[in-house]
């Protein structure tokens, strides 16, 4: 079959997480013969800042780093009938301009013979309601919410006529363990600093754990203010900005452990709902603490695949263990990885996408470039 994915960006992943997934997403599809294509608008926020930070060396990097995915712009000239006329399913992302969103919509209903899907991969469900309910997802054949209580959200709201729950999942292909690499520091964490939506948890659960402990620490992240990285140098904190997502793995292998600290509007208001570092860290094999959220899914096994730590008191102590005891670090990495590889794959989350599009499409349709297995889910 062929996809297509309207993203914010797909070349740039800089403050844009969901660029993560989806090239996973995209990398498996290709491997299983589909084929699969990204639309980005030409003045992509996630892309322009990148430039702005890094230059165009990232942009170039890229292309080396996936040289499979193929990424597309568009600008306000752009025939997306023609576009979209020979895709088979079209998913598009809660980022995407809402006059395009409905535009897409109406192509649909006006005989168009794709699939067409929502993807919602943020809290402005809950956050930002309104800008969520001006969304015309009339004519969209289903949603896919990155978690059970955003689905809820959009069935309770009536959102669209099919919501389905699509987690995010690691890249294995790319993310995964490498044991070769020699260990520099004690503790990194990769993540941005987001809106002030977790500015008292970075120094309870990682700024102040790594002071007290004297841990050599790293942070890779962007959109920190001057306070954060005066925060950060004062606790001995090395910070290294914007990091290409395809150099993360190596970062990982070269600490003892990380941390993940969770946004708030996601800890008060969406519980179930991790960020893909946790999958991706767990897929390396990093031995990884959380600040407190709720896995109301049962997505892993809390004390066996990560440890929570309900204070930064706690967060001290048991990053002070993993540390210490290797034996314990381990035994907690082994399970993380069995988790990961079991059911948080991106090789798992196409399965399921392809066997919900498979629901609505015509039978000689769906089966059109879908192995036996892949029909039978």
């Amino acid at each position: 079959m062929r996809f297509l994915f309207y993203t914010q960006s797909l070349v740039s992943d800089w403050n844009h997480g969901n660029a993560h997934f989806l090239r996973g997403v995209m990398r498996e599809l290709l491997s299983r013969g589909h084929e699969a294509t990204a639309l980005e608008p030409s003045n992509s926020w996630s892309r322009l800042n990148l430039i702005a930070d890094q230059g165009v060396g990232p942009i170039a990097a890229f292309g080396k780093h996936f040289p499979e995915l193929r990424a597309e712009s568009y600008d306000a000239n752009f025939d997306h009938e023609a576009a979209i006329g020979e895709a088979d399913v079209v998913v598009v992302h809660e980022w995407t301009e809402p006059a395009l969103i409905a535009r897409l919509g109406r192509i649909r209903r006006d005989g168009g013979r794709f699939t067409l899907a929502f993807h919602d991969t943020h809290h402005r469900a809950v956050t930002q309601r309104r800008e969520i309910a001006r969304l015309d997802l009339t004519d969209y054949d289903f949603v896919l919410a990155f978690g059970e209580a955003l689905r809820e959200r959009y069935l309770s709201a009536g959102w669209g006529r099919h919501v389905f729950t699509w987690h995010e999942a690691a890249d294995t292909s790319l993310f995964r363990p490498m044991p070769e690499v020699e260990k520099t520091g004690d503790l990194v964490w990769i993540g941005n600093w987001g809106d002030d939506e977790r500015s008292a948890e970075i120094a309870s659960f990682l700024v102040e754990p790594a002071r007290r402990l004297k841990l050599r620490t790293r942070v890779r992240g962007v959109r920190y203010p001057g306070a954060a990285l005066k925060a950060l140098r004062a606790a001995g904190i090395a910070y290294g900005g914007w990091v290409a997502n395809a150099e993360v793995p190596r970062i990982f292998a070269e600490h003892r452990a990380t941390v993940h600290i969770p946004r708030r509007p996601y800890v008060e208001a969406l519980p179930g709902i991790p960020t893909i570092r946790v999958f991706e860290a767990l897929a390396c094999g990093i031995p990884l603490i959380s600040a407190p959220w709720n896995d109301a899914e049962g997505l892993f096994r809390a004390g066996r695949d990560f440890l929570f730590a309900q204070s930064g008191e706690e967060m001290t102590r048991l990053l002070c263990q993993v540390l210490s005891e290797p034996a314990f670090a381990e035994e907690l990495t082994a399970s993380g990885l069995e988790t990961i590889r079991k059911r948080h794959t991106c090789a798992h989350r196409v399965d399921e996408l392809l066997h919900i599009v498979a629901s609505y499409r015509p039978k000689s349709a769906a089966s059109d470039g879908v192995t036996t297995k892949e029909a039978a889910l």
